[in-house]
């Protein structure tokens, strides 16, 4: 059997005396895309900053392609590409110039660069913004603009956070088709996310957080099923607490 892409164990971060994230267990398969749903709060952000290794965990540990992202960070950052909620563009690079950055602080060849980077581009709907400054960028198109930059390295696992919010629908669904070739590429994703329908569209399983725990976690019609067939919706809010 594979071992899996992204592997936790008892994973735990505690804030002045607070647990955001606690046991956690998490084992997601090369080629997969998991959807990590949650409230704001519940731990998703927490989870991917331990999973990339920008915090330390208080307990329990974090594999990524079988590497520990702190003890074995440069390894781990050369294969890992991470979207978070709001980029952090260079306000007086162009876009272009952005992906050319990225790309080449990881190494990526000139001509594979060029050639992706304008793919994807095209994609994303983006070719006529990536000659203007990141400045005038709105939240969506920075987001777009940063997931082209970290897809042009090819990650073997990426890691995004809130991927949909400030994109309208037909970049909403640019970037689904966009994840579902990366999947089937055999790229890793782990998205946390509120869009329950992005979740049970793209998502080969998804994971329920709540209060820093993993509450449930299943396929789609798995999570339905052990819901009387119920609404991804419905799981959620129920799962969570939230449905009054």
């Amino acid at each position: 059997m594979t071992a899996p892409a992204i592997l936790t164990s008892g994973l735990g971060r505690e804030f002045h005396g607070k647990w955001a994230v606690r046991d956690l267990e998490l084992a997601v398969q090369p080629g997969e895309i998991y959807g990590f749903l949650g409230q704001n709060g519940a731990g998703k952000t927490t989870t991917l900053r331990l999973l990339t290794g920008l915090l330390r965990p208080s307990c329990g540990t974090v594999h990524i392609a079988g590497l520990d992202p702190i003890q074995d960070g440069r390894a781990v950052k050369q294969q890992l590409g991470f979207v978070p909620d709001t980029p952090p563009l260079y306000d007086y690079l162009t876009g272009h110039q952005y992906i050319a950055l990225v790309a080449s602080l990881w190494g990526t060849p000139r001509a594979e660069r060029d050639a992706r980077s304008e793919r994807l581009l095209d994609l994303l709907g983006l070719a006529e913004h990536a000659a203007a400054l990141c400045k005038g960028y709105s939240h969506g198109t920075r987001k777009k603009i940063h997931i082209a930059a970290v897809l042009c390295t090819r990650p073997s696992v990426l890691l995004l956070d809130e991927p949909s919010s400030g994109l309208d629908p037909l970049s909403v669904r640019r970037l689904k088709d966009l994840l579902l070739e990366e999947a089937t590429r055999g790229t890793t994703i782990l998205l946390s996310t509120h869009g329950l329908e992005l979740a049970e569209q793209i998502c080969h399983r998804i994971g329920i957080i709540a209060g820093g725990r993993l509450r449930a976690e299943g396929t789609a019609a798995e999570l339905r099923g052990s819901h009387d067939n119920r609404s991804l919706e419905d799981v959620f809010l129920s799962t969570t607490g939230a449905g009054g």
